[in-house]
């Protein structure tokens, strides 16, 4: 480069820019003293022997009067001592088996799978299924607190590591379901990073189920419908909600309705509840036609019966304006449930704009309206997309049996219900009735199973029987 100076010109070397000086400083490597990492490892068989008693106080006992015996008064008493435990055992075992059972058998298999399935492989499953969190090179994990056995499931209560929450176990159930052997995983919140995890042994809904005996006295709040996986029956409350059944064809849509119309019979009978149904298929209600109040198989007829419902309720509510708030069922003012089987028939598939029109109108009144006056709305549908069924979040209880897609799931049952275990996608269909149920202020999903109603069952009950 040429430069001047007002005498001549003179040649200046070019300048480069000189690169950034980068320095790079590396963690010095430091050998831990074998002192310290024997004095580790000290703490923690202190604290393995401290906590031992409190975790296995039954076999801490057994073992350290064991050893007394022996050591006082030789192996034939302690012989004897063995044999008179086991006689007691058994006696107790033949004589009062449930108490055995809780007290003796399902503490010991609770030990067994905490050493044999959760605590061998612990560090492994939750390493793959990304729940391991790391800081300054170091790995940490949830630690498991206890492990508990049901009949049915297997409770692995979990401390989890701090910046962490619910919801990252929540996002790898069907990881941790299938990493321990499980049919499937739940998440329950007991407290801060304080959860725990339900693993069924086995599928308790495996077998069919026959139809529920009809109570003498229905509770129209819990009405018996089929049986829950943890064994007790599965209690459909109507009175003061909503209900929308889900799922595909063949997934057990009617053991659901007839199953609750089963265990309304004697409220039906006696006049202080009543049943009005829609029935588009003609197939599914029709056999049970003489234990409703109202029966209707066409567009027409179905949006009149809707319409007859609103009109009613209204009047009640009238009635009921300044002078009571909730609804207790008479032969005056019976508990009424309009039945919808198909109700995208209505909202969206019938040809006739204007009945489709009426009929979203009606039921979105009747849903809105008329719980607190004794009117329910117990729907059947297939599809849940919205623009099938844009009335979803007026029910309040959901069930969700077999459905096509992963994310119809969340359609049905609300966002993150997939996320918590409920896989109504996965249900086989091999197994019609089994579902996930959702209800409100809840919100964990329930797997249940619905009794199924033959058509024997049904010509029974239309005939006066059970």
């Amino acid at each position: 480069m040429l430069r001047s100076n007002g005498s001549g010109a003179e040649q200046v070397q070019p300048t480069t820019p000189v690169p950034a000086q980068s320095f790079r400083f590396s963690t010095p490597v430091v050998d831990t003293p074998g002192i310290f990492v024997l004095g580790s490892w000290l703490v923690r068989l202190v604290r393995l022997l401290v906590l031992l008693p409190f975790r296995f106080p039954v076999a801490v006992i057994t073992a350290s009067v064991s050893v007394l015996v022996f050591n006082h008064l030789g192996w034939v008493w302690l012989a004897v001592a063995w044999t008179v435990a086991d006689l007691g055992l058994l006696v107790w075992w033949r004589r009062w088996p449930q108490t055995f059972r809780r007290y003796v058998a399902l503490r010991v298999l609770a030990a067994w799978r905490w050493l044999s399935v959760y605590q061998r492989h612990w560090q492994p499953v939750l390493v793959v299924a990304g729940l391991a969190e790391s800081y300054q090179e170091r790995r940490y994990l949830p630690r498991i607190r206890r492990v508990t056995c049901t009949d049915w499931a297997d409770r692995v209560r979990v401390r989890l590591v701090a910046g962490t929450s619910p919801a990252d176990m929540e996002q790898r159930v069907s990881e941790l379901a299938h990493g321990f052997g499980a049919p499937s995983c739940r998440v329950s919140v007991l407290g801060a990073r304080d959860v725990v995890l339900e693993f069924p042994r086995h599928d308790t809904l495996a077998d069919p189920l026959d139809a529920m005996p009809v109570p003498e006295e229905p509770d129209l709040a819990a009405l018996p419908v089929g049986a829950g996986e943890d064994g007790e029956p599965w209690l459909l409350r109507l009175h003061g909600t909503h209900v929308l059944v889900v799922g595909v064809t063949g997934a057990g849509k009617g053991s659901v309705l007839w199953s609750a119309i089963r265990a309304m019979l004697p409220a039906i009978h006696d006049g202080t509840a009543e049943v009005r149904a829609i029935d588009p298929k003609r197939m599914e209600l029709s056999y049970g036609r003489t234990l409703f109040a109202d029966y209707a198989d066409d567009g027409k007829a179905a949006v009149e019966l809707l319409e007859q419902a609103v009109a009613d309720m209204q009047e009640r509510a009238e009635r009921y304006a300044g002078i009571q708030r909730s609804h207790v069922p008479s032969t005056r003012d019976p508990f009424v449930v309009v039945v919808l089987d198909e109700v995208a028939f209505l909202t969206a598939y019938h040809p006739d704009r204007d009945v489709r029109r009426r009929a979203e109108n009606a039921i979105a009144t009747l849903t809105s309206q008329g719980r607190s006056v004794g009117f329910c709305v117990l729907a059947a549908l297939q599809d849940p997309r919205k623009e099938v069924m844009n009335l979803r979040n007026l029910f309040p209880d959901k069930v969700a049996l077999r459905l096509d897609e992963a994310g119809q799931v969340d359609m049905v049952l609300g966002e993150g219900a997939r996320d918590r275990g409920a896989l109504a996608h996965l249900i086989d269909p091999g197994l019609p009735g089994v579902a996930f149920v959702k209800l409100e202020g809840s919100p964990s999903p329930v797997r249940v199973r619905a009794a199924y109603v033959t058509d024997e069952d049904i010509d029974r009950m239309a005939g006066g029987g059970a």
